[in-house]
């Protein structure tokens, strides 16, 4: 899998490369996605290249759900890798999003996206505002395989780290 050398990176994503410390039975996420998230995890952390917003809305986020101490598993040491580095960061990938209720002013206006999850829109806001408009990595969350295309329209990507498990939970929430 090619990672891109800029992105975001959905909470999710450590959360999931921390399975391989602490698994979770009932979530039933396969290996594969474990690993394709401690891979994505591990590249970050090599290569650098991950946005963030200047507020720190992200990183508050990553807080809350990751231990600062940097362990037990990747993910956690991805969250105190982000610590002792976000403030090294080109200031181009440290951007600058303006909360507007519970939405942003840098979020787009798409009629397919008036319900996308309020709480993530800090990842879409920061990737539209960046110049180079850096793709979403997501791990697990099948909400956003029914908002890609129209993600897709307003020029944000989403990079998928575990495509079928996502398209299969997304399916079967569709009912189908």
């Amino acid at each position: 899998m090619s990672l891109p050398m800029k992105c975001l990176v959905d909470t999710n994503v450590p959360k999931t490369a921390n399975l391989a410390t602490q698994p979770d039975p009932v979530a039933g996420v396969p290996d594969a996605c474990v690993l394709a998230c401690i891979e994505a995890i591990e590249h970050i952390i090599k290569k650098g290249g991950l946005v963030i917003d200047a507020g720190d809305e992200i990183f508050n986020e990553y807080r809350q759900q990751l231990s600062m101490r940097g362990q037990p598993g990747v993910g956690d040491h991805f969250m105190k890798w982000v610590y002792n580095n976000r403030w090294s960061f080109p200031d181009s990938d440290r951007v600058a999003i303006t909360k507007n209720g519970e939405s942003y002013d840098e979020f787009p206006v798409h009629d397919r996206l008036s319900d996308f999850d309020k709480s993530d829109r800090k990842f879409v806001a920061a990737a539209n505002t960046h110049p180079a408009k850096p793709p979403i990595l997501q791990a697990t969350d099948s909400k956003w395989w029914g908002w890609k295309d129209a993600l897709k329209d307003v020029g944000i990507t989403v990079h998928f780290l575990c495509p079928e498990y996502v398209k299969t939970k997304h399916a079967e929430k569709m009912g189908a």
